[in-house]
């Protein structure tokens, strides 16, 4: 059966950075509500099958709750820890299951518990966390619609998607951990609040990907980068005295950074972090904490999940005649036309 996998996180858009700046609060009711648009999309394209992740809110039998579709549906079957081992297991599971696209409701790091997961099926990413740059804010219908139309096979993977980057994370040689879209170098001794804010102890960033159109830290790549860093390149920034940089690190929040130094990455480079003991944060969360006798690399890597992209997905499907019906008439009419009958191409 044709079948789709979503991921949606009851955690996602409700940390520590709505105290500290002024990011948006995420509704779980919301989520619902994008997720029976999403599943209306999905059901429109013919899909016939969508498997969802179970999760504390309930997220998944919520939103079944009052739509009529007929699609089947089920729920992995797996324990509910309520981290982000929840996204990464159902991502496995999704991937075995032989699900050909993957819906992610979050943000950053949701997608990038899921990526964690798998990278092998191409990912919808709905945002609704906060300081998003991976997941983009989408109407739940015309996402559904989107993966439908990879999921039936109407668009060719390589032509709907874009092929994204990550951040590896190499620790005493072994790959530990990677990241979407940043990984921190955090003046700090413990792992603590998760959410970073504080940016007089942010010594080194490195980006996979930084638009000046970005929130968060990459927003300081973007600014310095605009005119040179492109989707094949990363960047690495140290601060420090040197070049005074406003960029926008958090919702409302446009600070003045000292940039002492910055350099492109090219597709399988490596930074040394010499900054320790310190804490990294991978896509805006601590998540690892670094002892002075450990080597610590970061290589930005090629191989980060394909990402639908939506305009372009929709509109090769239009020019391929996916949402044409034609009438009883014209289909007489293209009748005739086959036969000779008839001079005149139907519409």
């Amino acid at each position: 059966m044709i079948t789709v996998g979503i991921i949606a996180n009851p955690a996602s858009g409700k940390d520590i950075r709505r105290l500290v700046a002024h990011g948006s609060v995420f509704d779980n009711n919301e989520k619902v509500n994008i997720v029976r648009r999403v599943l209306l999309g999905l059901e429109a394209a013919g899909v016939e099958k969508v498997l969802f992740m179970p999760d504390y809110f309930g997220i998944g039998p919520k939103a079944l709750d009052g739509v009529k579709i007929s699609m089947a549906v089920e729920f992995l079957d797996m324990p509910i820890m309520a981290s982000q081992e929840d996204s990464i297991r159902a991502a496995r599971l999704m991937e075995e299951a032989g699900v050909r696209c993957l819906i992610v409701l979050g943000g950053d790091g949701t997608n990038r518990a899921v990526a964690k997961g798998t990278t092998a099926i191409p990912f919808m990413p709905i945002s609704t966390g906060t300081n998003n740059v991976f997941p983009f804010m989408i109407e739940g219908t015309i996402a559904g619609l989107a993966a439908g139309v990879v999921a039936v096979g109407a668009v060719p993977v390589e032509k709907a998607t874009v092929q994204t980057q990550r951040l590896d994370v190499i620790l005493d040689g072994q790959p530990a951990d990677l990241a979407l879209v940043d990984v921190v170098v955090y003046d700090a001794l413990f792992i603590g609040s998760r959410a970073i804010w504080e940016m007089e102890k942010v010594r080194e960033v490195v980006l996979a990907r930084a638009l000046p159109g970005n929130i968060g830290l990459s927003s300081l790549g973007g600014c310095l980068y605009c005119a040179h860093l492109d989707p094949e390149h990363g960047a690495y920034l140290r601060l420090g005295e040197g070049i005074r940089l406003s960029a926008p690190v958090a919702p409302g929040d446009i600070e003045e950074v000292n940039i002492a130094e910055f350099r492109l990455l090219n597709v399988g480079d490596e930074v040394e972090i010499t900054f320790k003991p310190s804490v990294l944060a991978l896509d805006g969360e601590r998540e690892a904490e670094v002892r002075p006798d450990q080597d610590v690399r970061i290589r930005l890597s090629d191989k980060g999940p394909r990402v639908i992209d939506v305009c372009k997905t929709l509109g090769e499907a239009a020019k391929a005649g996916f949402f044409t019906k034609p009438s009883k008439e014209s289909r007489a009419s293209c009748l005739l036309l086959a036969l000779g009958i008839c001079r005149t191409p139907c519409a």
